[in-house]
């Protein structure tokens, strides 16, 4: 079976994770990632969504904070602020550093970004194939009454504490999807919408052209998992993102946000939490169909039943 996933973000780092240990050895699971986080950094191309689902996916991953490399140091981060360069509050650790090294040095070299990546994930068995929605620069900046900051800023400086009146992805109208994700998609028996912020990591990955239109035409069954359960984000800022787009935080609306594919949209079915079961109604009125699901992932054995019932929902 051919399953590609559309993902960024924490959560859909951890529900691939799951939906490896769920599938067989003759599975093919493909992630196609959003890049609307990237930035350049210090002379560094940094992709938080790419490395933190390498990470996860490798068992490098910093658990207990969430992202970054377990066991890391962060001594060159203390000499660029030292230096007064770069976000002295948007710190990188050591070994993340050597990624971004290596990242940057193959765009230099002349390889795009998708096959940089392929590259630099061939270091661990991950048993996901990982390819970034567009090898184009497109980056995610936030509208707000003081003027446009890059999402970074405004997520990881000020914790999404400033309104946001819009967000704009910068670049995408000229971009193009990678190589090999518009196959990916059009090749796939099932076709996964991540658990992930629908506006700052599923929503970057839409707006590249040509990708909602492959969606529309595949064949396969494209099942959506919801970020939100008993009308709460399960981490992260999501509410805030759902609010600056007129989405209330709820399963059912972030289903409607997306859409049926029989009405223009792109889903087909959709996952909702045992907590959210008063909300099937609607969204099967919206023309999706709602399964209802545990969607907590609290372990590897709850994480990989999610991508049991994903799958099990797309057939």
């Amino acid at each position: 079976m051919k399953i590609t996933v559309l993902s960024g973000g924490v959560g859909g780092a951890r529900f691939l994770r799951g939906l490896r240990d769920a599938v067989t050895a003759d599975d093919e699971v493909t992630a196609v990632v959003n890049v609307g986080d990237d930035m350049w950094l210090t002379g560094l191309r940094i992709t938080p969504d790419l490395d933190s689902i390498m990470y996860t996916l490798a068992g490098e991953n910093d658990e207990e904070r969430g992202w970054g490399r377990v066991g890391e140091s962060e001594r060159v981060s203390a000499e660029l602020r030292a230096y007064g360069v770069g976000w002295p509050w948007f710190t990188l650790g050591d070994l993340d550093i050597g990624t971004h090294l290596t990242r940057t040095h193959l765009l230099r070299e002349g390889l795009p970004l998708s096959e940089a990546t392929a590259r630099i994930t061939s270091r661990w068995p991950l048993g996901v194939r990982l390819i970034p929605a567009t090898d184009d620069e497109v980056e995610t900046h936030v509208i707000t009454d003081g003027g446009p900051m890059h999402f970074q800023e405004w997520w990881t400086r000020h914790r999404a504490s400033i309104p946001a009146l819009s967000f704009e992805y910068r670049g995408v109208a000229a971009s193009t999807p990678a190589p090999g994700v518009l196959d990916a998609i059009a090749e796939a028996d099932v076709v996964i919408v991540a658990p992930s912020n629908p506006v700052v990591s599923i929503g970057p990955i839409l707006a590249i052209p040509g990708i909602r239109e492959a969606l529309a035409s595949t064949p396969a069954r494209v099942v959506g998992i919801s970020p939100i359960i008993a009308g709460a984000v399960v981490r992260g800022m999501a509410d805030a993102c759902l609010a600056a787009i007129g989405v209330s935080t709820s399963a059912d609306a972030v289903a409607v946000h997306y859409g049926a594919r029989s009405r223009g949209g792109v889903l087909d079915g959709w996952l909702v939490d045992e907590s959210d079961a008063a909300a099937a109604a609607a969204i099967e009125a919206a023309g999706i169909r709602a399964q209802v699901v545990p969607l907590w992932m609290r372990d590897a054995e709850s994480s990989a039943a999610l991508g049991r019932d994903a799958l099990a929902a797309a057939r």
